[in-house]
């Protein structure tokens, strides 16, 4: 389990696994520092540019937090800061911690950092990469899933869905399939734990719109009605 502390060096506030990191400087947060010691080992691009580095024999993700849509193409980077408690930062790192208490398939969290600049902040975060992995967009875009791994799908949502764990933006891009066939959620940005019901089946009706909207702009994605009908066989047997 991670052993959670919090340091706080000149405007920032760190929080960090000290199993990972026994005393986090903001220098961790740096894709240089990482370069200048060769352990860069591969890069993401989407809102920016997130960074795999190696650390302690550990493969970890570094990523800014960045807006989207129309306001971040004026305000990239800055939030509103209320309280840390309420800080993106903050609530992806505590409810990554939250799901390893509670053995859920999602990634490890290793540190975040959070700067204030008056009323506004700028945020990062650093988890633990899940290796061997792909996701289930790209191995669908390469070739038809068995209909056990569309039961894991289903099964894996379920016990998220039973630790009442609301995953914001649920879509194919953010379901992961390991070489040992274990499935695994990912990105937790704006996500909660959520009590009761009612949002359950909108977000599996979410996941759907990804993969049929994936399915009408993929030459080749190797999704049916049958492999939904499977996947919901799946949530729906635990």
């Amino acid at each position: 389990m991670p052993d959670v502390q919090q340091t706080t060096i000149n405007n920032s506030t760190i929080i960090f696994d000290a199993q990972i990191f026994a005393a986090p400087d903001e220098a961790i947060f740096d894709s240089q520092y990482w370069q200048t010691r060769d352990q860069i080992s591969g890069t993401a691009t989407g809102r920016g540019t997130t960074y795999f580095f190696w650390h302690n024999k550990q493969e970890l993700v570094l990523r800014h937090y960045r807006r989207g849509g129309l306001i971040g193409k004026v305000i990239s980077d800055q939030y509103l800061f209320k309280r840390l408690q309420e800080t993106r930062a903050w609530r992806e790192f505590h409810l990554l911690a939250h799901m390893q208490k509670l053995a859920l398939p999602a990634p490890a969290p290793a540190a975040a950092k959070v700067t204030r600049h008056g009323p506004i902040y700028q945020a990062d975060i650093i988890i633990k990469r899940i290796s061997d992995s792909q996701d289930v967009f790209t191995l669908l875009c390469r070739g038809a899933l068995t209909e056990q791994a569309w039961q894991t799908i289903g099964a894996c949502i379920r016990h998220f869905h039973n630790h009442d764990i609301y995953h914001h933006d649920l879509n194919i891009h953010n379901i992961m399939l390991d070489k040992q066939k274990k499935v695994w959620l990912i990105d937790f940005d704006k996500c909660s734990v959520k009590p009761h019901e009612s949002w359950k089946a909108t977000n599996l009706a979410r996941l759907r719109r990804s993969l049929d909207k994936e399915y009408s702009k993929q030459p080749h994605f190797h999704f049916s009605e049958a492999n939904w009908q499977t996947l919901l066989a799946g949530y729906a047997a635990i």
